[in-house]
C-alpha cells in the first residue's frame, strides 16, 4: 500500500467525468488518523496494555466460563486467524487470582492383591515425590538391615536350634526303631530305594539264599518281626512331613519376627511422615505384609557374575514397592495448573500404559503408566485447539465421555482396535475436575454446533473474540498503547507518531472499513517486526513512517507475482479488457481474489446476448458448472427484477445469456449482480455502456445497489489497468454508496482522484448507475404509466414487449400450422 498524501495536499473534486452520480469528494476517499489524539513523540512514552482491546464481549464470556463451577459450563473460545485469541487467554488465565485449591498430586502403586489393577493415591500438593523418596528409602534400607539380621548370631542360634530340633526328632525315631529291630535280630538298612529291614545272625546281615534254607518255623518268625517293624517304619515316615512342614513353619515364623523388626522400624518411619493421610496409611500397611511374606527377595547375595545376575532379578523382584509419580504439582508457581496440548493424541489425553520387551514378549506393570494432559491440568485449565482434537481418531469421543463421567480413565489405544491381545493394566480412575478451553475458527464452532449436539452439553460457554472495533479518537489512542504492547512483547524500536498514524490507517486498511481498526493483532505485529528491521537497515534509532512504509511496500512486492501477471495479461490484450470507448452489452466487472494473506482486484469483461425466448436469463457460468451458488443467486434476482418493472401486461418473452469472459475457474459472490443488469439492460435497450467505466456491486429485486466486500482492492485493480494505459480523465468505479464508508485507498489513486484523472462513483440505484453507464436519462413512469420513450426504461420496455409480439406470432403460426 503506498503512503497516502497527507490531508493538506488533498483537493476535493465533484467532477465525475460523465452524466450521473457525482463523484466522490477526495476526502472521503481515506481516513487519515487524528494526530490531535495522539500526544506522544514515540511509543517509548505510552504505557503498555494490561489487557485486550475490544473484547469485552468475549471477556465476560471468559468470566463466566473461568469461574462456574458447573459441570459443562466448559469454554469454546472463537474468533478469526490472527486474533492471537489462545495467547490472550493464556495470559488472562496466568493472571488471574484463583481462589479454587491447589490441585492434589497423584501416584499409582502396586495392588498386591491383584497387580493389573495398580492403585490410585491422592496426596496433597507436592508430597507425591516425597512419598517415592520414602519408599526408596524403605527398600534400600531394608536390602542392607535385612541381611545384616539373618546373618545375626543370634538369628544363627535360634535357627540352628530349630534346625536340630527337627533332626533330633527324626534321629530319636530311626535310632528308637534300630534298637527294637536288634533286640528282634533285625537291622535297619537304607538302600537306594528307600529303607528295609533285614535278619541279623552273628552280627551279619543274612543274605536272601540263606535266609531261604532256614527252617520254615524260623523264617516265618522272622517275617512276622519285619513286617512289625516295617509298620513302625511306615509310622515314623508319616510322621516326616508334618514335622518337616513344623520345622519350615517354626523357622518362617522366626523369619517373619526376624524381619518384622527392621520392617516395622522402617514402615512406621514412613508412616509418621504421612500420618494424616489415611489412603497413603493403608498402601504402607500393605507393604508391610507383602514385606514379611517376600522377605526372601533381600536375601540371596551370590558372589561374582551370578551374584550381578541375581542382583538385577533382586532389584525387579523389589520394584513392585516402587511409588509412580502420575502427578506433582507445583506448590511454589500458581495455584492453578494451564497446560496447553500442542498434539491431542488419545494418549496424550488421558494417559497410556507403555510396554517393554522381555524374552519376546510385551509386559507391563503400574510403573509404566504415564499421565496425559488431563492429569497434568485435573483441577485447572486444559488448553486445545478443537481441529486438532477432531483430527486424531478416539480423541474426541474420549474427551467427551470423560467430561461425562467425570474421571479420567486410562484406555489402551491398542486394544481398543484390536491391533494388541497382550495382557494390559485396568489402574483406578482419577476423579476430574477441569476446565477445558477449545479454541477454533467460527465456522468450526458452528459446524460443530450443527452437528455434534453434545457440544452444548459439554461447551455450554461460548467466547467469540472481535476481528476490529470502532474507530474512534480514544480508540486510536487505545490502539496507540496496543502497538507500544506488542513492541515491547516482541523487543523492538519504539516507533514514532508518524509511524503509528500510519499503522492505524492500515489497521482500518485491514479492517476493510475506515470506520473500523482491525483487532487481528498478529498482522500488525509482522508489520512491526519487519520494519524495526528496515530502520536498524536505515540506522534508525526509532521506527519512522518511511520504515513502515517499506514493510508495507515490501510485503506487497513479495505477494502480488500473480496480480502482475494478470495485469500484463489485459495490458498485452490477453486477457480483453476495455477503458475506453463504448459497448453494447458488454462492461467491466470488478473481482477480488486473495491469494495467501495477499488480496488483489482484477477487471473482467462481462457480456450479455439477447433474442426473443421463454423469459429465461441463462448464467453460462451455472450451466457449466463454474457458478457458485450465491453467484447463481445473484442472476436469477435479475429476472425477478425485469419481470416486476417492464411490460408487466405481457408475458415475459426474453431469452438472455449472461458470462465472464475469458473466466476458466469457479466463480462466486454476488458483487457482480449489478454489472450483469447493467449488460443485460444495455443488451436490451440496445445503447452502449461506458468502458472506461468499471461496476461492482450487488443488486435486489427492486434495483437496489447493495453492498459488497473488498471495495478497495476492486477499485485499485481497475486504476492500475488505467493507469498503465494511461488516464483520460473520464474512467472511474461505480461502487455502492454504502461501501463509501469502507474506503481507505492507496495514494497513487487517490492522487488521480485529486486531479481529476479518475472518479469514484457511489450510486444506490440501478437507474443511477444505469444513467451514468450510458450518459443518458434512465427514466420513470409518466402519469400514464409509461417510460420515456427515450430513456433507458423506456427503449428496455419497448424492447421487451416486442419479443412479447415476437413470441405471440410464433405461437400463432405454430397453431395454425398445426391445425
Amino acid at each position: 500500500m503506498d503512503d497516502p498524501l497527507p490531508p493538506s495536499s488533498l483537493r476535493e473534486t465533484s467532477a465525475s467525468g460523465g452524466t450521473g452520480s457525482a463523484a466522490l469528494p477526495v476526502a472521503m476517499l481515506y481516513r487519515h488518523a487524528d494526530a490531535s489524539t495522539l500526544n506522544f513523540k514515540t511509543t517509548a512514552e505510552l504505557k503498555p496494555l494490561d489487557g485486550p482491546v475490544g473484547q469485552q464481549r468475549a471477556l465476560g464470556a471468559l468470566e463466566l466460563g473461568t469461574k462456574i463451577r458447573t459441570p459443562g459450563f466448559n469454554l469454546f473460545v472463537t474468533g478469526s486467524a490472527g486474533s492471537r485469541m489462545q495467547k490472550v487467554v493464556e495470559t488472562l488465565l496466568k493472571n488471574a487470582r484463583w481462589d479454587r485449591p491447589h490441585p492434589d498430586d497423584w501416584v499409582y502403586v502396586n495392588n498386591f492383591a491383584d497387580s493389573r489393577k495398580p492403585t490410585a493415591i491422592r496426596l496433597p500438593p507436592g508430597r507425591a515425590a516425597e512419598l517415592r523418596t520414602t519408599m526408596d528409602e524403605v527398600i534400600d534400607d531394608l536390602k542392607v538391615a535385612l541381611p545384616a539380621l539373618f546373618e545375626s548370631e543370634d538369628y544363627q542360634a535360634r535357627r540352628t536350634a530349630i534346625d536340630q530340633k527337627f533332626q533330633s526328632k527324626q534321629s530319636d525315631a530311626f535310632s528308637s526303631l534300630g534298637d527294637k529291630a536288634a533286640a528282634a535280630n533285625m537291622a535297619v538298612l537304607r538302600t537306594p530305594m528307600g529303607f528295609m529291614i533285614a535278619p541279623v545272625r552273628d552280627g551279619k546281615v543274612v543274605p536272601p539264599e540263606q535266609f531261604n534254607a532256614w527252617p520254615e518255623a524260623d523264617r516265618k518268625a522272622a517275617q512276622d518281626t519285619i513286617e512289625t517293624l516295617q509298620n513302625e517304619l511306615e509310622q515314623i515316615f508319616r510322621h516326616v512331613p508334618a514335622w518337616e512342614k513344623q520345622h519350615r513353619d517354626e523357622i518362617q515364623a522366626l523369619d517373619q519376627q526376624t524381619a518384622l523388626v527392621a520392617i516395622d522400624q522402617s514402615i512406621n518411619e514412613a508412616k509418621e511422615k504421612f500420618s494424616t493421610i489415611a489412603e497413603v496409611l493403608k498402601y504402607l500397611e500393605n507393604v508391610r505384609a507383602d514385606l514379611i511374606e517376600n522377605t526372601a527377595l533381600f536375601l540371596a547375595k551370590p558372589q561374582g557374575e551370578l551374584g550381578a545376575i541375581v542382583g538385577a532379578a533382586l532389584g525387579n523382584a523389589t520394584d513392585r514397592y516402587q511409588v509412580n509419580v502420575l502427578v506433582s504439582q507445583d506448590t511454589e508457581g500458581g495455584s492453578v495448573p494451564i497446560v496447553e496440548e500442542l498434539h491431542p493424541t488419545l494418549g496424550n489425553l488421558i494417559g497410556s500404559i507403555e510396554y517393554v520387551s522381555k524374552h519376546g514378549f510385551l509386559v507391563t506393570d503400574f510403573r509404566l503408566i504415564k499421565a496425559g494432559a488431563l492429569h497434568r491440568a485435573n483441577g485447572g485449565f486444559l488448553l486445545l485447539d478443537a481441529r486438532r482434537v477432531l483430527s486424531e481418531p478416539f480423541s474426541w469421543q474420549a474427551l467427551k465421555r470423560l467430561l461425562r463421567q467425570e474421571e479420567i480413565r486410562i484406555e489402551d489405544v491398542t486394544r481398543l482396535v484390536g491391533l494388541t491381545s497382550s495382557v494390559s493394566l485396568e489402574p483406578d480412575p482419577i476423579p476430574l475436575d477441569i476446565k477445558i478451553v477449545l479454541f477454533g475458527d467460527r465456522l468450526l464452532y458452528y459446524l460443530l454446533s450443527a452437528y455434534d449436539p453434545e457440544i452444548g452439553e459439554f461447551f455450554k460457554v461460548l467466547a467469540d473474540f472481535e476481528d476490529d472495533v470502532d474507530r474512534t479518537p480514544d480508540s486510536e489512542t487505545t490502539h496507540a498503547r496496543l502497538i507500544a504492547s506488542l513492541l515491547a512483547q516482541e523487543n523492538l524500536k519504539p516507533v514514532d507518531r508518524d509511524g503509528v498514524a500510519l499503522l492505524l490507517e492500515h489497521s482500518s486498511r485491514l479492517a476493510d472499513d475506515a470506520g473500523k481498526l482491525t483487532l487481528l493483532t498478529d498482522r500488525l505485529k509482522d508489520i512491526l517486526a519487519e520494519a524495526d528491521f528496515w530502520a536498524s537497515e536505515a540506522k534508525h534509532e526509532t521506527t519512522q513512517r518511511s520504515d513502515i512504509q517499506r514493510a508495507l511496500d515490501e510485503g506487497v512486492t513479495r505477494a502480488s507475482r500473480i496480480r502482475d501477471r494478470a495485469q500484463e495479461a489485459v495490458l498485452r490484450e490477453i486477457s480483453l479488457v476495455d477503458t475506453t470507448g463504448s459497448k453494447v452489452g458488454q462492461i467491466n466487472g470488478l473481482s477480488v481474489f486473495q491469494l495467501g494473506g495477499f488480496r488483489f482486484g482484477r477487471p473482467t469483461r462481462i457480456t450479455c446476448r439477447v433474442r426473443p425466448g421463454s423469459g429465461k436469463v441463462v448464467d453460462i457460468e451455472r450451466e457449466v458448472e463454474l457458478g457458485g451458488p450465491i453467484h447463481s443467486k445473484g442472476v436469477l434476482i435479475l429476472s425477478g427484477f425485469l419481470a416486476g418493472r417492464y411490460a408487466l401486461d405481457k408475458p415475459m418473452s426474453l431469452f438472455a445469456s449472461l458470462v465472464f469472459e475469458q473466466s476458466y475457474g469457479g466463480v462466486e459472490g454476488d458483487s457482480a449482480s449489478s454489472a450483469e443488469l447493467y449488460a443485460l439492460m444495455s443488451a436490451l435497450a440496445e445503447v452502449p455502456l461506458r468502458q472506461d467505466l468499471a461496476v461492482t456491486g450487488s443488486v435486489n429485486q427492486n434495483g437496489e445497489i447493495q453492498a459488497i466486500g473488498g471495495v478497495n482492492e476492486k477499485i485499485e485493480g481497475f486504476f492500475d489497468i488505467c493507469a498503465a494505459r494511461g488516464l483520460t480523465g473520464k474512467q472511474g468505479v461505480l461502487i455502492p454508496k454504502s461501501n463509501v464508508q469502507h474506503l481507505m485507498l492507496r495514494h497513487n489513486v487517490i492522487s488521480a482522484c485529486a486531479e481529476g484523472k479518475f472518479f469514484i462513483h457511489p450510486v444506490v440505484t440501478i437507474d443511477e448507475g444505469i444513467a451514468l453507464l450510458t450518459g443518458r436519462a434512465a427514466g420513470t413512469r409518466g402519469p400514464q404509466g409509461d417510460y420515456d420513450a427515450d430513456s433507458v426504461n423506456g427503449l428496455i420496455e419497448s424492447r421487451l414487449r416486442s419479443f412479447a409480439q415476437v413470441q405471440e406470432r410464433k405461437v400463432r403460426f405454430d397453431g395454425q400450422s398445426e391445425t
